[in-house]
């Protein structure tokens, strides 16, 4: 039976369960007595929710609180070892897979590097499959005991009934590549087990925003950049769902972006072109050279003296995309109106050890003079693994939302 919104007893109570949870996930430990006004539920709700979530192993004992002359108030977290969940990262030079605990604390994890020059499904899946394999050793579980796996991947992410999440990465040559199919299949998942795929700047956004520099914002836009460019914006706390930020157009019949096009932002501020650029100017760095390694040479020649064409090439080829970026980023302060911009990716930690200030004041340059005055832009909070993590809190969002309970079905992220 429903109520007049069509809600039956089984929605309420995974409604009242799901409250509860994420109120102490978020915001724990907490009392019965404090989830009470935390949740909006009543003391007797409260009383049979917990009842029901510490029988089934999800929340644990915390310590406790003084009470107003009582006896003292027991407090309550989400246990950790309510469930493990896996966050993939599937980038341009390297698949990390890591095995966490529902606290998102690390229990296992491996890193592949892909081939230079190769970014096909095939090679990109072989190399996912392998570490995920490990992972699961290492940390002694079985794929079918997962509450989920989570995927960021580097393209636009859509789904059908009968493929499911499907990854359109221009860059990369990828046209609908059916990745939460094949990552089922590598993996040995069972159907049980969701397998939620997100864009990587998304997943980047939803790890700042969690645990990162984001946290206790309402407004913020996180910048993923690596060997291309993307972006999550958040307002009031939601995400906005921004597509290829990367692939705005900076410049007019502009330098030729790897998409195809030309001008776009990322043809002027991705690790890729960067070290591409150096390289056609002068740089000395190894053809054999990955991503990662090649772009930390060309920070380290430009902050050299300039004594050499090499070195020469880097600041100019630097000093050229610091500002491209600033006034990249700057179009979204005006745009959105972001309290922060946290600057993410392995090229984006790389670069703002190096060049942070000059990114703020180009921001502050091209900007309207009132957003500018109320932003701030730093560097995110979380380090090279961000989007791993980020990856990892789409099935624990979604055993949130679900109150603790398994779901059956499995959707892509996307649209979620």
């Amino acid at each position: 039976m429903g109520d007049r919104y069509g809600r039956t007893v089984r929605d309420l109570r995974r409604g009242n369960r799901a409250a509860v949870l994420r109120r102490l996930y978020f915001g724990g430990p907490l009392s019965r007595h404090q989830l009470g006004p935390a949740t909006g539920l009543s003391p007797g709700s409260v009383s049979n929710v917990v009842g029901e979530l510490v029988a089934d192993g999800l929340l644990e004992e915390a310590g406790s609180v003084e009470s107003d002359g009582g006896r003292p108030r027991t407090l309550l977290r989400v246990s950790p070892e309510s469930g493990r969940v896996v966050g993939i990262d599937i980038g341009e030079t390297r698949v990390r897979v890591e095995l966490f605990d529902v606290a998102l604390t690390e229990i296992a994890r491996a890193e592949r590097p892909l081939d230079v020059g190769r970014r096909d499904p095939e090679h990109v899946i072989a190399r996912l499959a392998g570490a995920f394999d490990r992972v699961m050793i290492e940390g002694g579980v079985s794929p079918e005991w997962l509450l989920g796996v989570g995927v960021g991947v580097p393209g636009i992410v859509t789904s059908d009934e009968v493929h499911g999440a499907l990854v359109h990465g221009q860059t990369i040559g990828w046209v609908g590549v059916a990745v939460e199919r094949l990552v089922r299949s590598a993996a040995h998942l069972p159907e049980h087990v969701p397998v939620l795929v997100d864009n990587g700047a998304e997943a980047l956004g939803q790890a700042e925003m969690w645990f990162g520099h984001g946290r206790g914002e309402r407004d913020v836009a996180v910048v993923l950049l690596g060997s291309g460019v993307g972006v999550s914006v958040f307002a009031d706390g939601n995400s906005a769902g921004i597509g290829e930020w990367g692939h705005s157009t900076l410049r007019v019949r502009g330098r030729r972006c790897r998409c195809g096009g030309h001008g776009c932002l990322e043809a002027y501020t991705g690790a890729e072109a960067m070290v591409r650029r150096w390289r056609r100017t002068g740089g000395d760095i190894s053809p054999d050279a990955d991503g990662e390694h090649a772009f930390g040479a060309l920070l380290a020649a430009a902050s050299r003296e300039g004594n050499t064409i090499s070195e020469a090439a880097a600041s100019t080829v630097l000093s050229e995309a610091v500002e491209y970026l600033g006034a990249g980023i700057a179009t979204l302060v005006n745009l959105f109106l972001p309290t922060r911009v946290l600057i993410g990716g392995w090229a984006g930690l790389l670069l703002g050890r190096h060049r942070l200030e000059l990114v703020q004041h180009n921001v502050a340059r091209y900007a309207l003079r009132y957003p500018a005055e109320r932003v701030s832009v730093a560097e995110g909070g979380l380090g090279p693994d961000a989007v791993t993590v980020g990856a990892a809190t789409l099935p624990v969002a979604r055993f949130l939302d679900e109150g603790g309970r398994r779901t059956e079905t499995v959707h892509a992220a996307h649209g979620r």
